[in-house]
């Protein structure tokens, strides 16, 4: 019978109802209760990693995930995380980078209604998830609401409904639909020794352009500290470049070494800033292109990226290459 690490975080999921508003609460060994039929499946053994509401995971509880599944899949044969879902997208693209050449499943789950609630999402989510990971195929994958979604493709599109999770820009990995696991497009297989490569940078910035946005918020953001920038852009990947010029504010940031990556505001298609006259400029400027990837994935590879070097154009090279098919081609 394999052998399945329950890996808990906390998230709505494990949360219950306090003074202080719905707060995670649940422990990993009560949730398994609530699920009995798993114990003829396979064997679980738990860890509780922390109890956060995922709006309070940063890139440091990132690592510690990376960190407890590195070490654990040498004696189990997958892992399943229970997570809340504001920031399991950027958790599971963390995952998908900092684990390397996995030979084994990792899945994230959670949901939208805490397991102790009626009718809660909860227990079908959870045991979709462990079935998934005895299927056995590697990778870091989301589970949710009978849709197996590649690590760097979830989004959460839905604040309430059941159905929270997208895969953008890439079709399905599979489905789960009573019990029954359906593959149509699983991660390829790695090759190489699995390997950890944790390290990240924390201080990069995430900014939507708006009609109004003044350029000295960029020059703010190089004195504060920042490393990188993830900027959405309008429609393929266009900055302001007129009055108000963002453009060149951008442009004189990256000149002074900060990692720039325009994308597009726009949830599905791919942006491509050599379309435009708005785009070009910060194509010549030197900015990294994001190609058809969710903000999630960029924000997360950007900081993982500057963890692994210190050189842009190492950092450059890191975010154009497709090591975790985080993007199409």
């Amino acid at each position: 019978m394999k052998r399945i690490l329950f890996l808990t975080t906390g998230g709505t999921i494990a949360s219950q109802a306090s003074a202080r508003g719905f707060t995670p609460i649940t422990a990993g060994e009560e949730m398994l209760k609530m699920l009995p039929n798993l114990s003829g499946l396979c064997q679980v053994e738990t860890a509780e990693l922390m109890r956060l509401d995922s709006t309070n995971i940063q890139p440091e509880e990132w690592q510690q995930m990376a960190h407890s599944v590195y070490s654990a899949l040498d004696n189990y044969d997958g892992v399943v995380i229970s997570h809340g879902t504001d920031t399991m997208a950027y958790s599971a693209a963390a995952l998908s980078y900092m684990l390397r050449n996995l030979d084994k499943p990792v899945i994230l789950t959670g949901s939208q209604l805490a397991l102790t609630a009626k009718d809660s999402d909860g227990p079908t989510n959870l045991y979709d998830a462990f079935s998934v990971a005895l299927e056995g195929i590697p990778g870091v994958y989301v589970v949710f609401a009978g849709k197996i979604i590649h690590g760097c493709r979830a989004v959460k599109v839905r604040t309430q409904g059941a159905d929270a999770f997208f895969s953008v820009n890439a079709p399905l990995c599979g489905t789960v639909t009573n019990n029954k696991v359906m593959w149509q497009n699983p991660l390829p297989t790695a090759s190489g020794a699995r390997s950890l490569a944790a390290h990240c940078q924390s201080r990069v910035l995430l900014l939507k352009l708006a009609p109004g946005l003044e350029p000295n918020l960029i020059e703010a953001a190089g004195i504060l500290g920042y490393r990188g920038m993830v900027v959405e852009g309008y429609g393929a990947g266009n900055v302001t470049n007129t009055h108000r010029d963002i453009a060149s504010a951008l442009a004189k940031a990256i000149q002074g070494g900060l990692a720039v990556v325009v994308t597009s505001q726009c949830l599905l298609e791919a942006s491509d800033m050599s379309i435009y006259e708005p785009g070009r400029v910060m194509q010549t400027a030197g900015a990294i292109p994001a190609f058809d990837m969710t903000t999630e994935a960029l924000y997360v590879k950007l900081c993982w990226a500057l963890g692994q070097s210190t050189d842009m154009e190492e950092v450059r090279k890191i975010m154009t290459q497709n090591i975790a098919g985080e993007m199409n081609g």
